[in-house]
């Protein structure tokens, strides 16, 4: 099959009724050119340390930096809860030497596919970090100074993340220009116009931060009110009658014994099964009917 007609394929999209719901990140972002980390390619990161938006979330990867002191507790929380790689915060500001080492050990060691330094970082600190571990080191800049950037890189810095703010795609391209092959992270910005912006000037992948919890909720809570309306307007749209809730009731009840009867409740296999044996006991074939 040619490459041609391999583009012409839609992408199948499958949802949960239940996950259908979850945070997507702009799709400009998915089109940078990407960075590969340890065989996982890497487009669009999600800048967050919520783990509700780390488990619902389309990202390729998180960032995992906080304005506080980083804890070896929350790393280990962050990147056991994500199902997707973590680049995760390990100081360079008022955090910095021997504790941003230990701190970048003990990251790699919980799994994280990476560890970030903030812009102050010193060179010396970058140096240790970069020595005591295996897994790419990432130091945030906020301008093109080359020789900033030529100190990053020999001190072992593996990637650069650009946070220049409004200037940040002229930044990313001065520093492309500057070193071509350097892997370059870069923010996105609020706009799909900005995101393909920092794109074009050279980024290969793009941090995307996502709604807050009150944006989220905001057009949930108002489906939530209209609801409760419909209930008060439309007496058949409210909750189940009493003889209905006690044969729910009894098939939960089932399920009970099933789990007891076969000892483990996760088997939901065998639960499964069983449930359709009752129902096939509640509800005969169609041969038998005539």
């Amino acid at each position: 099959m040619s490459e041609d007609t391999n583009e012409n394929i839609d992408q199948p999209v499958l949802d949960g009724n239940l996950r259908s719901h979850n945070v997507r990140l702009p799709k400009e972002a998915f089109k940078a050119p990407g960075i590969r980390i340890l065989g996982k390619a890497i487009h669009a990161i999600v800048y967050t340390t919520d783990i509700a938006i780390i488990r619902n979330c389309d990202a390729d990867a998180v960032f995992a930096v906080y304005p506080f002191t980083p804890q070896q507790i929350i790393s280990k929380m962050l990147i056991e809860s994500s199902s997707m790689p973590v680049l995760v915060g390990v100081g360079g500001g008022t955090t910095s030497g021997s504790r941003s080492a230990i701190l970048a050990k003990d990251a790699e060691a919980a799994g994280a596919y990476g560890v970030v330094l903030n812009a102050p970082v010193s060179n010396i600190t970058l140096e240790m970090v970069s020595r005591i571990i295996d897994i790419p080191v990432i130091v945030s800049v906020v301008d093109d100074d080359p020789s900033v950037i030529e100190a990053r890189i020999e001190s072992g810095a593996s990637i650069v993340n650009v946070t220049a703010g409004k200037n940040t795609a002229q930044v990313v391209e001065n520093i492309r220009r500057q070193f071509p092959k350097l892997p370059i992270i870069a923010t996105g910005g609020k706009s799909p116009e900005s995101i393909t912006e920092t794109i074009e000037a050279g980024a290969n992948s793009i941090i995307c931060t996502p709604p807050s919890n009150s944006e989220l909720f905001s057009p949930m809570m108002e489906r939530y009110r209209n609801y409760v309306d419909a209930h008060n307007e439309h007496p058949e749209a409210r909750p189940l009658s009493k003889s209905a809730l006690a044969e729910v009731g009894g098939d939960i009840d089932k399920l009970r014994k099933r789990w007891l009867l076969f000892g483990d409740p996760l088997d939901h296999h065998d639960v499964h099964n069983a449930h359709i044996r009752d129902m096939e006991e509640d509800y005969p074939d169609e041969d038998d009917i005539r």
